[in-house]
């Protein structure tokens, strides 16, 4: 039986509040003094270490390297890329000066009207235009090319409505940013990318994700071509988790980067640009989490295993403890994160209650009786259960038993989609339908001019054009007129 925790609004009551309370009350994160800014907490900050370790070492394996650019961005460079600086140009925490000074009235301090910057400076909303400004120096022939660079880094974008995690003024993010001679060697690796993004979500999040392709209307602004993954929360919207763009030679046309190729002739260089953020930390609280509290992965858990002695006294739990000490050696030698928590200050009912909430995906209680029988009590955090176990083989057995639920969450997720996705052929049966959540399988005219409708009418957004969805034509649930193929409309995040 769960240990109820106080405070939590249930999922079925208000989803909303209950994803906002648990963020605060599982320690991961907390508004900070500064509007539309967070404080990533230890715990939480941890999560996100794992997920970007795992995701930097996926993109080492595809040949790219790690770099650094600035923060602050020349104006004069946003507004080189006519699409992007439109895109952005509302979201832009703008520098103008450089120095404080007393207030003569007494006041305090005042911005320096003497300290003004010859051009402003855009605090970095995303990073192409500072990154091509400097791709243009390092490429002069195509010896020099491929360029395969990631920075981890941070970004601000001014939001006015934010929610911790999905939506922040300042958030954490990766963003890649290659050049290459040829439009096909672009294309590849613009989906290679998105190819990563889905593996990471499917294999370490145990989030099932939809490859597809944003209409031109959602599009990166700059760009011809963006992927994306989409999943679905429990609440059955939608949440874009990872994109990946081909921004053809606009970038390179922009900053005037060129290249010799093998026959001396200059070249526009081709770019692609790929990122996800602190919003996949969203991603999986919702994915997963249930009213008790977090449910982590076992793949990206900093704490995969956490072992509780219960004790009366000093001796017993120095009995315990040389009991277990093997044991996590064990894990430890499995690859396994173990926490053991002999801890005074709290009894095991609130720690069991505490690490329920955080989501450990296995616990461990040890008691003189256990000690007695050579058992252990074990509870999985996906599904609840308890049982009570042989302390010999028990590091074998939680090793299998983590693979166990990292596959379980999946499976759940996964059947929790396909149970939310509709084939829809009614404009108004649409409109019916669409606030109760889901992805809806609709034909779609093809026109900026529908998307829009849907959207002002319902409030939901082409979210992708499927890449191995449904071709079959049809008419546009809409409007009546031809249809290519269907595309996924849901309400998002």
């Amino acid at each position: 039986m769960a240990i109820e925790i106080k405070g939590l609004t249930k999922r079925s009551e208000n989803y909303s509040q209950w994803y906002n309370e648990l963020v605060v009350k599982a320690d991961l994160a907390e508004q900070s003094a500064v509007r539309g800014c967070m404080v990533i907490k230890p715990y939480g900050y941890a999560i996100w270490e794992r997920m970007q370790q795992t995701l930097d070492r996926m993109f080492k394996e595809t040949g790219v390297q790690n770099a650094y650019f600035p923060l602050l961005i020349p104006k004069s460079f946003l507004c080189r890329e006519a699409e992007h600086v439109e895109g952005f140009a509302k979201e832009c925490a703008v520098v103008t000066h450089y120095r404080l000074k007393n207030d003569p009235n007494g006041t305090g301090v005042i911005v320096d009207p003497e300290a003004r910057l010859e051009e402003e400076l855009i605090v970095r909303p995303t990073s192409e235009t500072i990154i091509w400004g400097t791709y243009k120096n390092w490429i002069h022939s195509w010896r020099d090319l491929p360029i395969l660079c990631n920075q981890w880094a941070n970004v601000m974008r001014w939001e006015m409505r934010t929610r911790m995690f999905l939506r922040t003024s300042e958030f954490l993010w990766q963003e890649g940013h290659c050049a290459h001679a040829t439009a096909e060697e672009n294309e590849a690796r613009t989906r290679l990318m998105i190819d990563t993004y889905a593996r990471f979500a499917e294999e370490y999040m145990a989030m099932p994700v939809v490859k597809g392709v944003k209409t031109a209307n959602e599009r990166f602004a700059g760009a011809l071509n963006t992927y994306t993954i989409e999943a679905m929360m429990q609440d059955g919207k939608a949440l874009q988790s990872g994109t990946s763009h081909n921004l053809g030679q606009n970038f390179a046309r922009a900053f005037d980067v060129t290249f010799a190729n093998k026959e001396n002739k200059p070249e526009l260089v081709w770019a692609n640009s790929w990122g996800v953020s602190t919003r996949l930390m969203g991603a999986l609280i919702m994915t997963h989490s249930d009213d008790n509290g977090l449910v982590l992965p076992p793949h990206l858990a900093p704490i995969q295993v956490v072992i509780i002695p219960i004790y009366k006294n000093n001796d017993q739990l120095a009995e315990v403890t040389a009991k277990i000490a093997p044991v996590i050696e064990q894990l430890r030698d499995l690859g396994i994160s173990v926490k053991y928590d002999d801890a005074d200050n709290k009894r095991p009912g609130f720690k069991f209650a505490d690490y329920e909430l955080k989501g450990v995906p296995v616990r461990l209680a040890v008691g003189a009786r256990d000690l007695e029988n050579g058992t252990v009590e074990l509870m999985r955090r996906d599904t609840l259960e308890k049982e009570t176990l042989p302390i010999e083989g028990i590091a074998d057995h939680i090793a299998k038993l983590l693979e166990d639920i990292q596959a379980n969450l999946y499976k759940k997720a996964l059947k929790m989609r396909e149970d939310m996705t509709y084939v829809c052929d009614s404009y108004d049966e649409f409109k019916e339908r669409v606030a109760d959540g889901g992805f809806f399988l609709c034909h779609w005219d093809g026109t900026t001019e529908t998307e829009e409708r849907i959207k002002e009418d319902t409030k939901a957004t082409i979210r992708c054009i499927p890449l191995d969805g449904d071709e079959t034509p049809g008419v546009c649930m809409v409007t009546g007129r031809p249809s290519a193929r269907r595309v996924i409309i849901a309400r998002n995040y």
